[in-house]
């Protein structure tokens, strides 16, 4: 979506950054219900939520001034970035905010990457084992 200069351009872009969404969670989540015994899925299961969802303030509280103060100004015509980003964003404004989202896409990209080289996380679902339930004795 950084790359495009047009609303087309950003609907398919948005459309195919959505689309996996449901795929990947739906996977995720598939394993850990596999892997955490149910008796403490709820406290699990917040705590990872917690996790995960307290990056997007603070991913607002820092995409902001970050834009603001340093990739827009960098990204306008003569800016110091202008002439090595501006084949890709663009020059002027928004540029900036499309730099953005490549640098942050080229990271996602990194660590998804990085996660599958580290075989402990790839082979997750077969290093883990599922959560057997004990049989309680007969009274």
């Amino acid at each position: 979506m950084g790359i495009g200069q047009s609303l087309a351009f950003w609907v398919v872009g948005a459309f195919f950054s959505m689309f996996f969404i449901p795929v990947l969670n739906g996977s995720n989540q598939a394993i850990w219900q596999a892997k955490v015994a149910p008796d403490v899925q709820g406290r699990v299961f917040a705590t990872r939520r917690l996790i995960a969802q307290i990056t997007g303030p603070l991913a607002m509280l820092t995409a902001g001034p970050l834009v603001d103060r340093l990739l827009e100004p960098a990204m306008q015509a003569g800016g110091d970035w202008a002439a090595i980003f501006g084949w890709l964003v663009g020059v002027g404004p928004g540029a900036g905010m499309g730099l953005l989202f490549v640098i942050t896409s080229v990271i996602g990209a990194l660590a998804a990457l990085l996660g599958y080289k580290v075989p402990a996380v790839r082979n997750i679902e077969t290093l883990l084992p599922d959560y057997v339930p004990v049989a309680k004795p007969a009274a």
